[in-house]
């Protein structure tokens, strides 16, 4: 059955429900937080921590009540340059469109609080905000992307929900770039389907703004050029467009790298003065400021600070994470893994001759739309690749929230398994039954077939378990 997705808001209840159910669940989850906050004591962990500066009030105390759990690991990296700028040279492996947004927001709507919270506290908040927004209209994104790839309301619809309660959860609320990322990414993707390429490659210039993986979706669009030559539908102005997408979403990359240049190799770049305490921290843990000695990778033929930071600080690179110290974090990925490789299987046992022929020709196939139809091959292949990159190249346990924040497909898959084992979600509502399927199937847990179980076990357990260990401190993903 044919749908056209050019619906409004207004006439649209799933749509309106998925914004619903977004935001109870990130309220859930800053609820989560706190509590576990209070219960768990916080674990002396060797994570990056800047001392607070200035003194603190009655607010700023009650803002660490509720909003401190949201500040935890990679979190301290985004305030600290939001409020200080970009300081030490392993700052510059986060990029800059999320401490830009919540400094903004601090500074401007929130600057009346400013005689009641000092900037750190009103950052939190800033980023409390954005990331309920981000998370909420990046899952209105993915179910919009749904309906026009999946050609299926209902499949878009229960894969936006399941977005709304992934593993990642934590993530998308607390001071991360998950929800921002996710925001531009699945906007892009929505656009690019809908032909409009210069629109959806502003989206993806805006996502390898906040996260160096924002690059990878340079790939949708030479897919989508490529299929446009082979097919012959495409043309001159096509292919430009195509080539202009590119440079939009390979500059915010290359403008930040030049930046850190600049910042970290130039001699005549002016000296920012550092407070004492800053100083005397950098001595303490053996950070490089700007103002140190020049770095050796600004004499490298492509002086790239992210690929040294990365390299030189968190030990990145082909197979380096394998040893056996690192098990435990194997064993943390590996649900996300299982996930993963049965996606990829799944669509490419069911459209062998269309993957041979790499989406770009078409072929006689069974299936024209919902997760086996053509248009998924290019989400699957970007699948694919981020799994067997992170894999071999990443630490391990980032790619729940790597893959989670960036393919569509993982979700369109949990939606298609869920509407295959539990069909009677969509039939006749007897009673004062929800709507929502995600809670339908919540509800009658007991009844439900196991392959549902695991999946939906899966995105509960990491979503209240990963919210306990990470806002005190404790490794997760």
């Amino acid at each position: 059955m044919g749908w056209n997705c050019r619906t409004w808001w207004s006439r649209d209840p799933y749509l309106q429900e998925v914004a619903r159910f977004s935001l109870g669940c990130r309220g859930l989850t800053l609820l989560m937080q706190v509590v576990f906050n209070l219960l768990i004591p916080d674990h002396n962990a060797d994570a990056f921590s800047p001392p607070r500066l200035g003194p603190s009030t009655l607010g700023d105390h009650l803002v660490e009540l509720f909003f401190g759990g949201l500040g935890r690991w990679d979190a301290e990296h985004f305030l600290f340059i939001a409020e200080h700028g970009y300081v030490y040279e392993h700052n510059m492996a986060f990029f800059p469109l999320l401490p830009l947004l919540i400094g903004g927001l601090a500074r401007g709507p929130l600057l009346p609080l400013a005689g009641l919270l000092r900037l750190r506290s009103r950052l939190l908040i800033s980023s409390a905000l954005l990331n309920c927004i981000c998370s909420t209209l990046a899952a209105v994104s993915l179910y919009l992307l749904g309906c026009v790839t999946l050609q299926s309301r209902r499949s878009a619809f229960l894969a936006a929900l399941l977005f709304c309660m992934s593993p990642v959860s934590i993530f998308l609320t607390s001071t991360y770039s998950e929800s921002l990322y996710a925001l531009t990414t699945f906007t892009g993707l929505w656009q690019l389907q809908k032909n409009r390429t210069l629109c959806g490659s502003a989206f993806f210039s805006l996502a390898t703004s906040a996260r160096s993986n924002g690059l990878v979706n340079a790939g949708f669009l030479l897919h989508s050029a490529a299929k446009a030559v082979v097919q012959r539908k495409g043309n001159c102005g096509q292919l430009m467009k195509t080539v202009y997408g590119i440079f939009l979403v390979i500059v915010p990359f290359a403008l930040f790298q030049s930046f850190c240049y600049v910042r970290s190799c130039l001699e005549s770049y002016g000296n920012d003065q550092i407070p004492q305490e800053l100083v005397q921290l950098a001595m303490k843990k053996g950070y490089r400021a700007h103002k140190d000695p020049t770095p050796a990778w600004c004499s490298f033929s492509v002086p790239l600070a992210y690929s040294h930071i990365q390299s030189e600080y968190w030990d990145v690179g082909l197979f380096r994470y394998f040893n056996l110290q690192q098990l435990p974090n194997f064993l943390l990925a590996l649900p996300i893994m299982i996930l993963s490789i049965s996606a990829i299987l799944e669509y490419t046992s069911s459209n062998p001759e269309l993957c041979r022929m790499l989406g770009l020709w078409k072929v006689q196939r069974k299936h024209s739309n919902g997760f086996y139809g053509p248009q998924v091959f290019v989400y699957v292949a970007h699948l694919a690749a981020l799994t067997g990159f992170g894999f071999l190249c990443m630490h391990v346990q980032v790619l729940t929230r790597l893959l989670f924040s960036s393919s569509p497909v993982l979700f369109w898959f949990c939606s298609h398994v869920l509407h295959k084992n539990e069909p009677w979600i969509w039939g006749p509502k007897k009673g004062k039954t929800t709507s929502n399927p995600a809670l339908q199937l919540l509800l009658a847990w007991t009844s439900l077939r196991q392959g549902t179980q695991i999946i939906l076990g899966y995105f509960l357990g990491y979503w209240v378990i990963g919210t306990a260990l990470h806002v005190n401190f404790l490794p997760w993903t």
